[in-house]
């Protein structure tokens, strides 16, 4: 590891901690979203990294849905949070109980909004009534519904059945946003050379209709002009 890398690591480190305390007793859904998006502003800026839209005129700026990102790197949260700032399109993540545990993220993920995913519990009610609140909040559900981070070399892994369930459940418009750039290894780099400065692209795909029977994976591979083979 290169210093530059450890000294990213210690102040990501610093930035995840100092958010995550300060988000420890907001409620105010509003300031929460200020703070996420501070924190994600924070991190990329740290790291020389702009995000670019493509589409940005499919975006939508209000309304509920279920937002679907595909997932490569630990900076998608941010590169998504960052993509979204102009928009009113806010509400919890669903993350996996690695990440309530984690060291680096923990504190931050337990307070900045989020649903525990744990596939370990042999019931998931108390899972779906947690999205269901925030639905009826008026909140939108943000997933990675590959489930896991993709390192298979190609550009989407496969999906799980959970986030057509949540939009069925819920009557949630599906919101396809795709991270074109591979930002695991951007990060990469970024940690490498801390003068080297690189951009992201997110495309915004078009709506898909909760109701719509066809295979998730598919429309979102449709969304974006995917084969079955990247």
């Amino acid at each position: 590891m290169t210093f530059n890398a450890i000294k990213q690591t210690i102040y990501g480190l610093y930035l995840t901690n100092s958010f995550g305390f300060r988000l420890r007793k907001i409620d105010d859904q509003s300031e929460i979203k200020r703070l996420r998006l501070g924190y994600s502003e924070a991190q990329l800026k740290t790291l020389n990294i702009t995000v670019n839209i493509e589409n940005e005129e499919k975006l939508p700026t209000e309304g509920k849905f279920l937002v679907l990102i595909n997932h490569r790197s630990i900076i998608d949260p941010p590169i998504t949070e960052v993509a979204l700032k102009k928009t009113n399109i806010f509400g919890p993540w669903i993350s996996k109980k690695e990440l309530y545990n984690s060291f680096f993220f923990g504190l931050f993920v337990r307070n900045a909004g989020s649903i525990l995913l744990d596939r370990e519990k042999s019931q998931m009610s108390g899972f779906f009534s947690d999205i269901k609140a925030a639905v009826k909040r008026g909140e939108s559900i943000f997933i990675f519904p590959e489930g896991t981070r993709n390192k298979t070399g190609k550009a989407l892994a496969s999906f799980k059945e959970g986030a057509r369930i949540i939009a069925l459940k819920n009557r949630l418009p599906i919101l396809p946003l795709y991270i074109k750039t591979d930002a695991n290894d951007v990060l990469s780099k970024a940690l490498a050379d801390k003068n080297l400065k690189q951009e992201v692209t997110l495309v915004v795909g078009d709506l898909i209709d909760y109701k719509d029977k066809t295979n998730l994976a598919i429309s979102y591979r449709k969304a974006f002009g995917l084969s079955e083979e990247e």
